[in-house]
């Protein structure tokens, strides 16, 4: 073994374009300086049954190339060892079997909880380095630095889109596209912007007020009756799928009965208490209430729904990225061999071409141990400019009586009509 021990590489939680870009840095990295590199497969899961052999020594020759690679050659999963004393003690005895004095983990902020519960238990004896990573872009990072593999999906993203409103297009239809993003509406805002989607809807823009099934089927059939008032019988719909986290288990089984709500999945949890969102088809059940709902006012449309995300997971990186990881699995290597690593755990990032560790106590909330979520800001310009180039209901749209009766008359009914129904949703009592 190297007189500098061995530097353990692991992956947890989702997927994302680069992985294995930081990976190699890291290997390459480790290597250059003296350590030994094991890479764990399947993030914390076999570590935390205290099973040592699901590992392997990486070499340069192993890792040369595969940056621009999607996937992960280590795997990853959503193992949680922090659930029990028992799994965390398999965890460290794991570590000291294997030698493994310098730890980098990839991944979200569950994994970023557990590899600074690894870092504090530790005392000192192993120095961890957390790269962040997730397409949904919801990490607190600093100023507007991106996380690794958003761009990469947003990039895929827009390409499916734009196919998919091709066949609007001709088809005279509408698709509804439940894109990922558990906790905030940058890939799905990211996508229809770039894509120029008709609509997008993000949990952010009902700035934390209950968000109900109504008012997100009221927003998309106002959308659809005024591209009909236009002319237009089609349209692509982008509906970020935390919208399903920010209507609750309650707030579902309020819309829909208990029975309904079984049509469409199960309310399951995942090991790090989260909604499991991917269980509940959104798109089916959003398409059968607007169905409905049309058909009550009398339009008939045809909707197609399609879920994005597993598709842009396991992507090749762009270039934007293949850069990026680079820099940060050279990076965690970095601060590992600094002096700062053997006083705190911290979170890899880079502002402005600098490297910027963030200590693990500063990122993650005492709590709850996570790190608070980045939410898009719907207040800022680039929100505004968004919407400015949706088609959706707007405040003018009613005091315009023009425009009003002209929406009303696509549904047959009086503005006024039109108004009491439809007013609410752009703020109007």
């Amino acid at each position: 073994m190297s007189n500098k021990g061995r530097l353990g590489i692991l992956v947890g939680g989702g997927p994302a374009p680069g992985i294995n870009g930081v990976i190699a840095a890291a290997t390459i990295e480790g290597i250059n300086n003296g350590f030994e590199v094991i890479g764990f497969r399947d993030g914390f899961k076999y570590l935390a049954q205290g099973d040592t052999h699901q590992c392997k020594p990486l070499t340069i020759r192993d890792v040369s190339g595969i940056h621009l690679r999607g996937g992960s050659i280590l795997g990853t999963s959503r193992t949680n060892p922090t659930k029990s004393e028992a799994s965390m003690q398999n965890v460290f005895k794991a570590f000291e079997k294997l030698g493994v004095t310098t730890l980098v983990t990839i991944g979200g902020d569950d994994t970023a909880f557990s590899a600074s519960r690894v870092a504090k238990q530790s005392k000192g004896k192993i120095k961890v380095a957390h790269v962040p990573k997730t397409i949904d872009n919801d990490l607190p990072l600093p100023g507007s630095t991106p996380t690794f593999g958003f761009e990469t999906a947003r990039h895929y993203g827009v390409q499916i889109v734009r196919n998919l409103m091709e066949d609007a297009r001709t088809t005279s239809r509408w698709y509804l596209i439940i894109c990922m993003g558990r906790a905030a509406g940058h890939l799905a805002l990211g996508i229809g912007k770039a894509a120029a989607a008709t609509l997008v809807i993000i949990p952010e823009e009902f700035h934390k007020r209950q968000v109900t099934v109504d008012e997100i089927c009221d927003i998309i059939i106002g959308s659809i009756i005024k591209r009909c008032a236009e002319g237009s019988q089609y349209g692509i719909v982008v509906l970020a799928e935390g919208l399903v986290e920010a209507m609750g288990e309650q707030g579902l089984v309020k819309a829909l009965s208990e029975g309904e709500l079984n049509r469409y999945g199960k309310v399951i949890r995942d090991e790090h208490g989260h909604l499991r969102l991917g269980e509940i088809e959104f798109g089916r059940l959003m398409k059968d209430l607007l169905s409905a709902r049309l058909e009550k006012l009398g339009l008939k449309k045809t909707f197609i729904d399609k879920d994005l995300g597993y598709e842009l997971r396991c992507a090749d990186p762009i270039p934007f990225d293949a850069e990026y990881t680079r820099d940060l699995g050279y990076g965690a290597v970095k601060f590992l061999l600094s002096p700062e690593a053997e006083k705190y755990g911290a979170i890899i990032s880079f502002v402005d071409g600098k490297m910027n560790p963030l200590p693990f106590e500063k990122m993650l909330d005492p709590k709850t141990g996570r790190m608070q979520n980045r939410k898009v800001n719907v207040d800022d310009e680039a929100f505004e400019c968004a919407c400015a180039y949706m088609i959706r209901l707007e405040r003018e749209d009613f005091e315009d009586a023009k425009k009003l009766a002209k929406l009303a008359a696509v549904i047959k009914v009086t503005p006024e009509q039109f108004r009491a129904q439809f007013g609410y949703v752009v703020g109007l009592k």
